[in-house]
C-alpha cells in the first residue's frame, strides 16, 4: 500500500508518517501512565499465559477450554500490538509512527478484534449445546467442529480487516499528521482526512453491525436458551455451577460490546475523542487483563489445575 499524499498550501507531498498524541499530553501524568500501563500489560501476559498453560492440561481437553486458550492468545496479541508502541511513546519525545507501521497496526487491531467477536459467538454456541443439548454435545462439538469454528472466525476477521484497512488508507490525508489517539485506529484517522468520508462512515456502521451486533445477537439468543434450561434444573448446586460458567463469558461479551459500539458507531465525533481513548484503552488493555481473572477465579477446574501446577513448581 503506497503512502498517501498530504496536502500542504496547495502542494502535494508524500505522507510518510503520523504522530501519535498518546493517552495524555500532560507531562506530570507520564510516569503514572507508564507504571500503570506496564503493570496492566504484565498482568495481561502473565494471566493469559497461565490460562494457556492450564487449559493445555489433559483434564481440560474440552471445547470450552480450547476456545478459552484461543481467546487468551488473541488477548495477548491485541495487547502486544498496541501497548509496546504506547510505552515507547510515553518514554520518548518522538511519537511518530511510519505510514506502513500505521497500516500494519490498524490491520492487526481490526483483525484481532473481529476474530475475537466471532470466537465469542462460537463460545456461546458451545455453552448452548453443552447446557441445552448435552446428549449431542460430543458429536456436535467435535475436535473438527471446534477447529472449523476457530478457522472460520480467523477468516472472517481477515476479510473484515483487509476491507476496513484498505478503505481507510485510500482516503486522502491533509492538514496535521497528529493522530489524537495512542494507536492507529479508524475514528481518529477519519478526522485527518480531507475527503468526504460520509460514505465510509455509513460503511463502517454497517461493518460494526456485522462484526459486533450480529455475534452479540447470536450470543444473547444462546444465553436466552441457556437461562431457560438452567431454570428447569432441579439441583440448586447444578444451577449455580452452570450459571457461574456462563456468566463469566457474558461478562466479557458485555464489556467488549459496550466499548466497541461506543467507539465505532460515531467514528467522526471529535467531541468524544477523549472518551474514545478511555474506551479504546478498555478493549485493548483492560479487557485482555480481565479475561484470565474472570475465567480463572470463577472456574473451579482452572483454579485446581493452576494450584496443582504452582504446588509442583514450589516443590522443585
Amino acid at each position: 500500500m503506497e503512502p498517501a499524499e498530504e496536502q500542504d498550501a496547495g502542494n502535494h507531498t508524500l505522507l510518510s508518517e503520523f504522530i501519535l498524541s498518546g493517552l495524555s499530553s500532560r507531562p506530570e501524568l507520564q510516569h503514572l501512565l507508564l507504571f500503570t500501563i506496564c503493570f496492566i500489560y504484565s498482568m495481561t501476559l502473565i494471566g493469559n499465559l497461565l490460562i494457556c498453560m492450564a487449559t493445555a492440561h489433559p483434564t481440560l481437553h474440552t471445547p470450552m477450554y480450547f476456545f478459552l486458550r484461543v481467546l487468551s492468545f488473541l488477548d495477548i496479541s491485541t495487547a502486544s500490538v498496541v501497548v509496546p508502541k504506547m510505552l515507547v511513546n510515553t518514554l520518548s519525545e518522538d511519537r511518530s509512527i511510519s505510514y506502513l507501521g500505521c497500516v500494519t497496526q490498524l490491520y492487526c487491531v481490526v483483525f484481532l478484534a473481529s476474530t475475537e467477536w466471532y470466537l465469542l459467538a462460537a463460545m456461546a454456541y458451545d455453552r448452548y449445546v453443552a447446557v441445552c443439548r448435552p446428549l449431542r454435545y460430543p458429536a456436535v462439538m467435535s475436535t473438527r467442529a471446534c477447529l472449523s469454528m476457530v478457522l472460520l472466525s480467523c477468516c472472517s476477521g481477515q476479510v473484515v480487516s483487509v476491507v476496513q484497512t484498505a478503505w481507510v488508507f485510500t482516503l486522502s490525508f491533509c492538514g496535521p499528521r497528529r493522530i489524537n489517539y495512542f494507536f492507529c485506529d479508524i475514528p481518529p484517522l477519519l478526522l485527518l482526512s480531507c475527503a468526504d468520508t460520509s460514505r465510509y462512515e455509513r460503511q463502517l456502521i454497517s461493518a460494526t453491525v456485522l462484526v459486533i451486533f450480529t455475534p452479540f445477537c447470536l450470543i444473547l439468543l444462546s444465553y436466552t436458551c441457556i437461562v431457560s434450561s438452567i431454570l428447569r434444573i432441579s439441583s440448586a448446586e447444578s444451577r449455580h455451577k452452570t450459571f457461574s460458567t456462563c456468566s463469566s463469558h457474558l461478562t466479557v461479551v458485555t464489556l467488549y460490546c459496550a466499548s466497541g459500539t461506543l467507539i465505532y458507531l460515531q467514528p467522526k465525533s471529535s467531541n468524544s475523542q477523549e472518551a474514545k481513548k478511555v474506551l479504546a484503552l478498555i478493549y485493548t488493555t483492560v479487557i485482555p487483563t480481565l479475561n484470565p481473572l474472570i475465567y480463572s477465579l470463577r472456574n473451579k477446574e482452572v483454579k485446581e489445575v493452576l494450584i496443582r501446577g504452582m504446588a509442583v513448581l514450589m516443590k522443585k
